[in-house]
């Protein structure tokens, strides 16, 4: 087939291809276009429908798994040979007394004030005691008077004797005169007793320190009055001494302590005013007792003060280092299961998706932790906070890794 331009300059030849016309071609190329739109159709809904699928795979993946309960775990902890425990205690001097007067009178001078220091026999204070005094004085008039009648009753006697000899005298007058000698003599000793009795009370006038240390208390002013209590009236405290070199610090233990509470322990002694800074003691002895009021036991602990830097009648505390008997675990008092059929903690099997219930017993009640005696071997997975309704065999899933930390 030929054609022309209109200008007629040129002419182009266009030659068909005479199989373009051919119904058998066209057919054929009607069913691939069919096919291809078919694949693409399929691709179209595949690639619509599988992440829906995928997607609802997940959901119900992750709703099964979200209805496993999730739990927090702790391990045991294996508790130390020796355990601390701290307690209350009350600081006494190694020697405390009050210092009374023995004989009454008015204060005639006191030495020693409050806070001052003393050795053994130094003079705190004198007593004035006219009456004792006085008293003395007749008591040793009368101690001559007996001594002058001694005296004459021995002449008498002896002369009785002698002239008993040559019949001169009766034997009933010669023991009379030996009697009366004899009484005399009981006279006499009764005076001189009431003399030292009364030399005694006249050497109370001066009161000295029984020991060395520290004066904590004067009660008393020049002037004052002094009863000594023998006429059964209030007695006075004149003052009070403390030695404070060495301390007593005593301590009530409690009775489950008490077996293990023995003398030889250490005891570190920490104070309020001192902190961080712990005095070391030493237990020396215990009541071998048990207070039925407050079911505790009483014991010492010697504490050395050279410097005086603890002051007597201070409030302590004291970390007492008790001796455990067994080796122990320990854990948070919030993995405890109280059930009727006894304490139980549930632990996470060794798959770690299964619970397992175990009977334990328990050691010493730490507060916020408790020992426990008997029931683990310390590798298990001990769910915290378990919930009541929890059974052996339930699956669970570990929401952490296990910790030595109690959860809190």
């Amino acid at each position: 087939m030929k054609a022309e331009t209109k200008n007629g300059v040129g002419e182009i030849t266009i030659e068909s291809v005479g199989r373009s016309n051919d119904p058998k071609r066209n057919r054929r190329s009607h069913w691939w276009v069919l096919l291809l739109a078919a694949v693409i159709a399929v691709l179209l809904v595949i690639s619509g429908i599988v992440p829906r699928i995928q997607a609802r795979t997940a959901l119900r993946r992750e709703t099964i798994q979200m209805a496993i309960p999730a739990v927090a775990v702790v391990q045991p902890k294996h508790s130390s040979p020796a355990q601390e425990i701290v307690l209350p205690a009350n600081v006494q001097a190694f020697a405390d007394a009050p210092i009374y007067a023995r004989t009454n009178g008015y204060l005639k001078h006191w030495y020693v004030d409050i806070g001052g220091r003393v050795k053994a026999g130094q003079l705190l204070a004198e007593i004035d005691t006219p009456e004792i005094n006085q008293q003395l004085r007749q008591a040793r008039a009368d101690l001559a008077t007996s001594r002058a009648n001694l005296d004459l009753s021995k002449i008498t006697s002896d002369r009785y004797s002698d002239l008993l000899k040559t019949d001169s005298v009766s034997k009933q007058e010669a023991d009379n005169a030996v009697g009366d000698y004899a009484a005399k003599q009981a006279t006499v000793q009764s005076a001189q007793a009431n003399v030292k009795r009364l030399e005694e009370l006249q050497s109370f006038q001066k009161i000295y320190a029984p020991f060395s240390g520290v004066i904590t208390a004067r009660n008393t002013d020049v002037g004052a009055l002094i009863d000594s209590g023998s006429s059964g009236g209030p007695r006075s405290e004149l003052f009070h001494i403390a030695q404070p070199d060495k301390l007593r610090v005593y301590v009530s233990v409690p009775e489950i302590y008490s077996q293990a509470a023995k003398p030889g322990l250490t005891a570190d002694l920490m104070l309020k005013e001192f902190p961080g800074h712990p005095f070391e003691g030493k237990l020396v002895r215990t009541a071998n007792a048990i207070d039925p009021t407050s079911r505790t036991l009483l014991v010492e602990i010697a504490v050395n003060n050279p410097t005086g830097q603890l002051l007597t009648g201070a409030y302590a505390e004291v970390h007492l280092k008790i001796p455990t008997a067994a080796s122990a675990f320990i854990l948070p008092v919030n993995t405890l299961l109280f059930r009727s059929e006894g304490l139980r903690v549930a632990t996470v099997g060794g798959d770690g998706q299964h619970v397992d219930l175990k009977p334990i017993t328990l050691g010493h009640d730490f507060g916020s932790e408790v020992e426990v005696i008997a029931g683990l071997n310390g590798s298990e997975n001990v769910i915290v906070n378990p919930p009541d309704s929890v059974v052996s065999g339930q699956t669970v899933r570990i929401a952490q890794p296990s910790s030595g930390q109690g959860g809190q």
